[in-house]
C-alpha cells in the first residue's frame, strides 16, 4: 500500500494494488474508489484530505497477526 499526498491540491491517493483501473465510483462528494475489471479496490482518492481524512494526523502501524486452525488471520 502506498499513500501519496499532494499539498498543492490537498489530495491524498491511497494505492492498494498495481492493477489497472477499470471504473471509478464516487463514494461521497470528495472520495472516489478505483476498481479493477473484477470489482477489486485498486485505489482511493480523497479530495480536501486534511479536512476529510485528518491527514495532518496521519500515522501507520503494521500489525502482525497469527493464523488460527482454519488459516484465518487474527490480530
Amino acid at each position: 500500500m502506498k499513500v501519496k499526498y499532494f499539498p498543492d491540491t490537498d489530495t491524498a491517493l491511497v494505492e492498494f494494488t498495481g492493477n489497472e483501473v477499470a471504473e471509478t465510483k464516487e463514494i461521497s462528494e470528495n472520495i472516489y474508489a478505483d476498481l479493477d475489471d473484477v470489482g477489486n479496490l485498486v485505489s482511493m482518492t480523497i479530495e480536501h484530505a486534511r479536512k476529510n481524512a485528518g491527514l495532518h494526523e496521519f500515522s501507520f502501524q503494521e500489525v502482525v497477526g497469527t493464523r488460527d486452525r482454519n488459516g484465518r488471520t487474527t490480530a
